[in-house]
């Protein structure tokens, strides 16, 4: 399942089971793990080097002392060809983790896979979640079939371009910024999400899963 698919899938849970917003007096709602796990697709969702996502992963066995433990992880992603093992955990969780003792130096299953915490500390790190959310606010903004092409064939032509000037591309969009980064969530370009939203954020084509038969 692509990580949009499951993205879709935490948000409608997420709507079914959301209970009424209280009060500013009864202090802050509390980040649940369902809304992490939310957070946490959306960011693979617009890393380029998120290659492939599988949830659950398949079983993991983990020595801890002289123990063996068998673990299924979260998440298996590739991510630039190596294979990670994820769990997604509210912090207040970690304690009762079977893998809790390697919360800080981290872990690697007896084949190999190395495997991490993310937590709510990690997911929401700045710049990063305010750029996710920024993007995928756009990803709504209708792109028309003309902007569409002019945007994608000039990143053909110039590789990587400033957003300011990619953005110059949308001719029949009200917001040529936003209509980059709405293509940005459909997986058509690249932009670095570790960085803030500014106009020399570059920006760059992204390989498509299926095969380009003109190869650009």
């Amino acid at each position: 399942m692509t990580a949009q698919a499951l993205l879709d899938l935490a948000s409608r849970r997420s709507a079914r089971r959301a209970s009424p917003r209280r009060g500013s007096l009864d202090g802050p709602v509390p980040i649940t793990r369902n809304t992490l796990i939310a957070e946490f697709l959306a960011i693979c969702e617009l890393d380029p080097q998120v290659e492939a996502l599988r949830a659950p992963a398949p079983p993991a066995t983990f020595a801890i002392g002289r123990e063996e433990i068998e673990h299924f992880a979260d998440f298996e992603i590739v991510r630039d060809g190596e294979v990670h093992l994820i769990d997604v955990v509210a912090e207040p969780g970690l304690a009762n983790h079977p893998l809790h003792a390697t919360v800080n130096e981290g872990a690697l299953a007896t084949d190999g896979r190395p495997f991490r915490f993310e937590t709510a500390a990690r997911i929401r790190a700045e710049p990063r979640f305010s750029t996710v959310r920024l993007i995928r606010a756009c990803k709504r903004t209708r792109v028309t079939a003309g902007d569409r092409v002019r945007i994608l064939h000039q990143l053909d032509e110039c590789g990587t371009m400033r957003l300011v000037d990619c953005a110059g591309a949308a001719m029949n969009t009200g917001d040529g910024v936003a209509a980059v980064l709405a293509l940005a969530c459909e997986g058509l370009v690249a932009v670095d999400i570790n960085r803030p939203i500014v106009p020399e954020m570059p920006v760059r084509r992204r390989k498509v899963a299926y095969a380009d038969p003109f190869e650009f």
